[in-house]
């Protein structure tokens, strides 16, 4: 049985909602549908294709990998038709939901206190932002931009240079004062240095002596998946840890926690990248985000 346009279009909006929800009648409240019109929606979408998108049982609600492409696939569709339609409504003026994905420390010291700005310059455009260390799958369809630090893997999508920032290594004056203060890079042998758990198989951090670059294994009692635990374990005096230069400079100034061994910082630089679908039907409000970004984060 052929659909039209406004059939299928409701049909995506209505798979949508059920697989953001996992619930029949939370997505028929927000649509203002009957759970048994959501029921026969999901149905008929499913007879059309052939293959099962959703397995549903009395408590739960699952997508199988057919769902799983057919909600990316939803989501990006429904996106470009609000921003398509929204945009000429409102003569062109970016609006719609956009939804970023930051790490943790990088998001809240940098991006968050950003957004009010960008909100009141484009008051059509909600900012839907996730601050997580895992990486979000934009391809899919998980984000519509994400903010992420290091060499970039090869990819289809599109990344724009936002800046780069350094590492330091810190500790707090209380655990220095317990454990004394390391003065060349091989006293970290004897101390507790807390590290991330993702970056390496090998514990290793640089370091450069007299125009030489080296790396040097430590150890220490914690490993974490992002900066801001690190930086708190090192203010609560757990150990030594070395992390973004950006995460932890009102802690320096505070003296909650103290610089070590700067003086054989090989000084490597880490870029930060905003990674996004571009082309030709990148929404208007990807493309404003990422321009106030690189203007502001420059």
């Amino acid at each position: 049985m052929q659909t039209n346009g406004a059939d299928r279009a409701r049909e995506l909006e209505v798979f949508a909602a059920v697989a953001q929800s996992g619930s029949f009648s939370a997505a028929g409240r927000a649509l203002g549908l009957t759970p048994s019109a959501v029921s026969r929606t999901i149905d008929r979408i499913e007879a059309r294709l052939g293959v099962r998108l959703m397995l549903r049982t009395t408590r739960v609600l699952t997508l199988t990998a057919e769902g799983q492409a057919y909600q990316s696939a939803a989501r990006r569709i429904l996106a470009d038709l609000d921003d398509a339609e929204q945009s000429i409504a409102d003569q062109g003026a970016p609006r719609g939901r956009i939804r970023v994905s930051a790490a943790l420390a990088h998001g809240r010291l940098v991006v968050v206190p950003l957004l009010g700005e960008f909100v009141r310059r484009y008051p059509h455009i909600l900012v839907d932002i996730n601050l997580t260390d895992a990486v979000v799958d934009v391809a899919a369809g998980q984000a519509d931009v994400a903010i992420r630090f290091g060499p970039l893997a090869d990819s289809p999508l599109t990344a724009r240079r936002l800046g780069e920032t350094g590492r330091i290594i810190v500790a707090s004056p209380e655990y220095l004062a317990r454990r004394g203060v390391p003065q060349v890079p091989e006293d970290l042998l004897d101390h507790d240095c807390l590290n991330f758990n993702f970056r390496r198989t090998e514990p290793v951090w640089p370091f450069r002596r007299e125009g030489r670059d080296y790396a040097l294994t430590v150890r220490g009692s914690v490993e974490a998946n992002n900066g801001e635990t690190l930086t708190q374990l090192a203010m609560d005096g757990v150990g030594v840890t070395r992390v973004g230069a950006f995460s932890v400079g009102d802690a320096i100034e505070s003296g909650r926690l103290v610089p070590l061994l700067e003086d054989f910082n090989p000084g490597d630089r880490e870029p930060i990248h905003a990674v996004f679908v571009g082309g030709a039907n990148m929404p208007a409000r990807v493309r404003v985000f990422v321009d106030f970004l690189a203007e502001r984060l420059r």
